[in-house]
C-alpha cells in the first residue's frame, strides 16, 4: 500500500483554499471592480465640480459678449454635459449599493447626449436630413429601451412583494 507524499488536513484541501474569504477570486473580482469603479466615479465627480466651476465663471461672459446667442447655446451645452456626467455619476453610485447596473441611468444618459447633439447641430444649422433620421432612430430605441427597463423593474418589484407577503402569510399560519 503506497502512502501519499503529502498528506494535509481536510481543511487545507484546494476546494477550501479556492474558497478561502482572502483568495476567492469571486471576491477578489468584487474588490478590483468597486476599485475601479470608485476611481471613476471620483474622476467623474471632479469633472462634474469643475464644470459647474467653469459654468459660473462663463456666466459673466453672457453679460459682457455682445454676441448672447453663441455664449447662451454654450452654457446650455455645457449644462447638458453636467446632466450626462451626473447621469452617469448615478449609475456608479447605484452599482455600489445594489451591486448590479440599472438600464435606466445608462439610457438616460444617452437620451440626454443625444439630444445635446441634436440641438448642437440644430443651432449651427450643421444636420442633414439623413443625420434627422439616424438621431431620430437611435432616439426612439433608447426611448423604448427606457420604458422597457421600467415596466420590468415594476413587475419585478411587485412579483418580489407579492413572494413577500406570501411569505408572511405563511409565517403568520405556522405561529398560529
Amino acid at each position: 500500500m503506497s502512502q501519499p507524499l503529502c498528506t494535509l488536513p481536510a481543511k487545507h484541501n484546494l476546494a477550501n483554499i479556492m474558497l478561502n474569504e482572502n483568495t476567492n477570486p469571486f471576491k477578489l473580482f468584487d474588490r478590483v471592480t468597486r476599485f475601479v469603479f470608485g476611481i471613476m466615479l471620483f474622476f467623474i465627480m471632479l469633472g462634474i465640480i469643475v464644470g459647474v466651476a467653469r459654468l459660473f465663471l462663463n456666466l459673466s461672459g453672457l453679460l459682457f459678449n455682445p454676441d448672447i446667442t453663441s455664449q447662451y447655446f454654450h452654457i446650455i451645452s455645457e449644462v447638458l454635459t453636467l446632466f450626462i456626467l451626473i447621469e452617469l455619476s448615478r449609475s456608479l453610485v447605484d452599482y455600489f449599493s445594489e451591486h448590479r447596473l440599472r438600464l435606466t441611468f445608462i439610457v438616460d444618459a444617452g437620451i440626454v447626449f443625444v439630444l445635446r447633439e441634436i440641438m448642437i447641430k440644430l443651432f449651427e444649422h450643421n444636420i442633414t436630413a439623413e443625420e434627422i433620421y439616424a438621431l431620430s432612430t437611435l432616439l426612439f430605441v433608447l426611448g423604448s429601451l427606457r420604458i422597457g427597463s421600467v415596466l420590468v423593474f415594476q413587475r419585478e418589484k411587485a412579483m418580489h412583494s407579492e413572494s413577500a407577503y406570501r411569505l408572511s402569510e405563511k409565517q403568520v399560519k405556522e405561529v398560529a
